[in-house]
């Protein structure tokens, strides 16, 4: 049987509903989906959502979302909101930092959402950072990492996929992916003494997904994108580090990749660089157009069908690590999203 290359990609969508281009994505494969604060609007809403998505696929499918704490939160009241990971970081009390990871990935997995995009490895190096800031733990790499071990535990023991992002490490970068192509000019050095640290501890201990940023690293791969190098994620992520797991891209459409290359394209060479988990976040027409111009190379031969194998099954090894999705339903929802919010939040602020 020919692989089913659609279990490469996530997509994301406008609109509190199922679009019919997703669903019938979903019904042939899709392998993941990603949600954003447009897509979610209250419990009655998101129930009927997930379900929809969940009921659509013709394989499990992921269900993701980033619910890091702090500025990127995309659940509305009556979810947790978890404080940014700067402040967990201050308090630098690791079984704190794993409840409050423990307590999301619980009202993420109640309400059908199987995947959180969190945590953040960046160490945040650069004061001038206007993307990381306090979305990082903190400055010092073994700080990071210590909290970063601790997020990883809870999101593992509620059953949630986590994903350590961005690797190789955003931190020390002046300039919003989002917005154009960052630049690090970091020696190689200094890479694996500060930036790999929280990494390296997260691939130790079993992290089953890690993130690979939109960066220009010249130590690290004077040519092309961290997003779409093969020295970074085949020969250091992988090889040198001993990533086994699933690697997932940045999304596709943000400015270091839309503005420079063709999405397709940049497709076509994540996968050939070693990585397994497409994301295009938005835009229905960049989705289709990546789709066919990754089934036209495997059919060329320019990307092997024993290479999207490889992915299709980091991706399903992904899939497996998290609890099964039965059925969603409102009244359970709300017997626990919310429930451990007002002592958690109490217990934070004490601390502080």
């Amino acid at each position: 049987m020919a692989p089913n290359i659609l279990r490469l990609f996530g997509f994301g969508f406008e609109g509190l509903e199922v679009p019919p281009d997703i669903r019938a994505l979903l019904a042939r494969g899709l392998g993941a989906v990603v949600l954003f604060k447009r897509n979610l609007a209250s419990l009655e809403q998101i129930c009927g959502l997930s379900a929809d998505l969940h009921r659509s696929g013709a394989a499990p499918v992921l269900v993701g979302v980033d619910q890091e704490g702090g500025r990127v939160v995309r659940l509305p009241e009556p979810f947790f909101a978890p404080p940014a990971a700067a402040m967990l970081g201050r308090l630098d009390d690791p079984a704190l930092t794993a409840e409050v990871a423990r307590t999301v990935g619980r009202e993420l997995l109640a309400s059908g959402i199987n995947w959180n995009l969190a945590p953040v490895l960046d160490i945040h190096t650069n004061p001038a950072n206007p993307v990381i800031g306090d979305r990082a733990y903190g400055s010092d790499a073994a700080l990071v990492a210590r909290m970063a071990l601790a997020a990883l535990r809870g999101f593992e023991e509620a059953g949630v996929l986590s994903t350590g992002k961005h690797f190789p490490g955003h931190g020390d970068t002046a300039l919003d992916s989002h917005l154009g192509l960052p630049r690090s000019e970091q020696s190689a050095a200094r890479w694996r003494a500060v930036e790999f640290v929280p990494f390296a501890a997260a691939i130790h201990a079993g992290v089953p997904s890690i993130m690979v940023a939109h960066l220009q690293c010249p130590a690290l791969d004077a040519n092309a994108p961290t997003s779409l190098s093969r020295p970074v994620i085949a020969e250091v992520l992988r090889n040198e580090l001993g990533f086994t797991g699933m690697v997932v891209s940045d999304d596709m459409e943000m400015g270091a990749i839309a503005a420079n290359f063709d999405i397709g394209e940049a497709a076509v060479r994540f996968l050939e660089a070693g990585g397994d988990l497409i994301l295009i976040c938005r835009n229905s027409t960049f989705q289709h157009s990546a789709i066919a111009t990754v089934e036209a190379a495997v059919r060329s031969g320019r990307i092997p069908e024993s290479r999207v194998r490889e992915s299709e099954e980091r991706i399903a090894e992904a899939r497996r690590s998290t609890k099964s999705i039965g059925q969603i339903e409102l009244e359970s929802m709300r017997k626990i999203v919310g429930a451990e919010k007002r002592s958690l939040l109490g217990r934070i602020h004490k601390t502080v």
